[in-house]
């Protein structure tokens, strides 16, 4: 993290933090000005009250006229009724939007995640950029995060500041009126300013030594992120990620190992934040608090000098101890948050380095006709790929055409590229050479979205999510019932559907719903099925579609499959042999090149092949279903 190690400059804080609140304006502006309305309502508020208590205790120091009395303290009693009618109105409307705060930002990085490409989306330094993101707001809020907590800060400094400063001046104006033990010389304008300078330079130092204890976090920000990152997936994944359960039960003595977790844990007396914290961060700490005691020493002192020189009365005693410190301290709040802002400027680089990953894929704007669905040719012309990282190639030299209506397989051992095929295809990843072309014209100048309408697929490690069935059938929080439920039959899950008391609506797991339903690998496997067909996209892809099913329950897919499927194209990638019957057209890939293609009978009649191997390697398990 060698970025935490260089200066930072003013100009870089002020131009990184404003447009951080920009963002935070983007998604929510209620959320700042919230915070701006609050903020100067309840720091003046205080203001208020303590002008009219001063001139009440004036009042009841010297006249003591009852009419005068009774106009302060019922004005004392009704603005203090309302600024706290109006504080505490103004706070629960600021609660609200900052209750929003954590999604708000988890927005942010999601859409941005959603909108990259998926080649820095699969990229493992965009990846560690999100996690560095998430550990540096987990460890100290650092980040998007903290500008909202030192934009709160800052408002409430600055007006306290102006409140203080315009309850403040006449003390340093007002003349000591008697001589008294030499109090003249507090009217000499050498010494006032001398005084002045010497609350000022206080003010400024208790700050400066609390930022300085702040920047320990930067320092030790490496450490915190791999320690918070540990402990998190210790407490968090580990222990309710239900797809990692039986692995940590049954490996949980070396997994959840406590030794691992004190090695670097950065919350442990050990640590070096930790040390810091008993040293030198502690020790900057601790001197903060004595100079800012030292300073409200330094202002009672003057007050009562002055007070005592016949320079003001009682009531205004109380008004200026109370808004010299007031001052003093919102001086020192103010240069604490901005140096927070300043130890924050390196975090929010990692914002933006991760929010500025610019897309290279090319995206044309090129019209498919969406209707024309016997009259798709994909072809691959000369592809070669290598993935981002990577010198070897994962696809060489590959090129072949596929029709409208063809029923394609994929087979290849472990590696062989056929993965990768699927991922061009469906242009989640662009050919390092060569081209792939949609009728004659390069896939890179239709536009992106419209091409993709063209793809249903369900991946090898396809995700259901923990909403109703019909929700994860279409995709979408409306769907057309009769459409769903038809599309689930075709799949094969028409018997457990009809089960299921609340058919459409019964929600898959128990994260947000207690009366959800658990299913197994084969039932998902349908449902994933069924939501690949209620796309009614002209192209269909399964990856290892039936890596979940057992042999029999795989031949009554296939067997289906045609019905299933009907004219529309279709894709299979599988380890199980059996899937190529069904197809006209198979391709072999074997170590990221198109080594044979032909029907089911052309490829097992050529011993030499790697077809034949494969086949041979398998055919035991096919003499059942023969």
């Amino acid at each position: 993290m060698s970025k935490r190690k260089s200066p930072v400059s003013f100009k870089n804080t002020v131009h990184l933090s404003l447009r951080g609140l920009g963002i935070w304006w983007r998604e929510n502006p209620c959320l700042l000005l919230s915070i701006l309305i609050c903020g100067i309502i309840e720091a003046l508020s205080p203001y208020v009250d303590i002008w009219l208590l001063a001139r009440l205790i004036d009042e009841i120091a010297g006249a003591r006229d009852q009419q005068q009395l009774t106009v302060y303290v019922l004005a004392l009693m009704s603005t203090s009724a309302v600024l706290s009618l109006l504080c505490t109105g103004l706070t629960r409307w600021k609660n609200t939007q900052l209750a929003s705060l954590w999604h708000t930002q988890n927005k942010v990085f999601i859409e941005k995640l959603l909108s990259m490409d998926f080649a820095d989306m699969d990229d493992s330094h965009v990846q560690e950029l999100r996690s560095q993101i998430w550990q540096n707001t987990d460890s100290g809020g650092w980040g998007l995060y903290k500008l909202i907590y030192s934009f709160e800060t800052i408002v409430r400094a600055i007006m306290s500041i102006i409140g203080a400063s315009f309850l403040t001046a006449s003390m340093f104006i007002l003349p000591v009126k008697t001589n008294d033990g030499g109090s003249m010389i507090l009217n000499h304008p050498i010494l006032v300013l001398l005084i002045f300078a010497v609350m000022l330079g206080v003010t400024f130092a208790a700050p400066v030594l609390s930022v300085k204890a702040g920047s320990y976090w930067i320092k030790y920000a490496d450490e915190n992120q791999l320690g918070n990152r540990l402990f998190g997936f210790w407490l968090g994944e580990l222990g309710n990620d239900r797809s990692k359960a039986l692995d940590v039960r049954i490996y949980r003595q070396d997994i959840l190992s406590r030794n691992n977790l004190k090695k670097y844990n950065p919350f442990i007396p050990t640590s070096k934040l930790a040390k810091a914290s008993r040293g030198p961060m502690g020790g900057y700490s601790a001197m903060s608090g004595a100079i800012s005691q030292l300073f409200v020493g330094v202002a009672y002192l003057f007050v009562c000098l002055k007070a005592l020189g016949g320079a003001f009365g009682v009531g205004a005693i109380v008004q200026y101890v109370s808004t010299i410190i007031a001052l003093s301290s919102g001086l020192s709040t103010l240069i604490e948050a901005l140096g927070d802002l300043r130890n924050n400027t390196p975090f929010l680089h990692t914002v933006f380095n991760f929010l500025d990953l610019s897309n290279k894929m090319e995206q044309g704007d090129a019209a498919i006709n969406q209707y024309n669905r016997n009259g798709y040719e994909i072809e691959f012309r000369n592809v070669s790929f290598k993935y981002p990282g990577q010198d070897n190639y994962a696809l060489y030299n590959v090129s072949m055409k596929f029709h409208a209506g063809q029923k394609l397989a994929v087979v290849g051992m472990n590696g062989s590229g056929k993965t990768t095929f699927i991922k061009l295809l469906c242009r989640l990843y662009d050919p390092t050479e060569g081209e792939i072309l949609l009728n004659g014209i390069n896939i890179q100048k239709y536009s992106y979205h419209e091409y993709m309408k063209l793809f249903s697929v369900v991946f090898q490690d396809f995700k259901l999510l923990s909403f109703e069935l019909g929700q994860n059938v279409a995709g979408s929080i409306a769907y057309d019932y009769g459409k769903a439920v038809q599309c689930l039959r075709k799949s094969g899950f028409g018997i457990r559907f009809d089960k299921l008391p609340k058919g459409l609506s019964t929600a898959l797991y128990k994260d947000f719903d207690e009366n959800g339903i658990n299913i197994s690998g084969g039932e998902a496997q349908k449902i994933a099925f069924a939501r690949a067909l209620y796309k009614d996209a002209p192209f269909i892809i399964l990856d290892e579609p039936t890596a979940a099913l057992d042999p029999i329950a795989e031949f009554e897919i296939y067997s289906r499959m045609e019905q299933m499927i009907g004219e529309k194209s279709a894709v299979f990638i599988s380890h199980r042999l059996s899937s190529c019957r069904f197809c006209q057209d198979i391709i072999v890939f074997h170590m990221g090149r198109l080594t044979q293609r032909g029907s089911h009978e052309v490829l097992v009649s050529d011993k030499s092949g790697m077809y034949y191997k494969l086949w041979s390697a398998q055919a035991q398990y096919y003499k059942a279903v023969d």
